[in-house]
């Protein structure tokens, strides 16, 4: 099982998140850095719902 690498940015009016090597826009955003990576696991989790796992070669998802 191969983990999904998030970047995580701190801005001034909170945290955006990102996966690397996912195919498509998948961000997640939050006033703290627990916020954020719920967030982006959420909107990982929805991607792979809506358009497969052919994008994607993992079940695991590591921030």
């Amino acid at each position: 099982m191969k983990q999904i690498k998030i970047i995580v940015e701190k801005h001034p009016d909170g945290y955006i998140a990102y996966p690397i090597g996912l195919k498509g826009v998948v961000v997640g955003e939050g006033n703290t850095y627990e916020e954020v990576i719920a967030d982006v696991k959420s909107a990982i989790k929805f991607h792979i719902d809506t358009f497969g796992k052919e994008d994607l070669e993992t079940e695991e998802i590591v921030a």
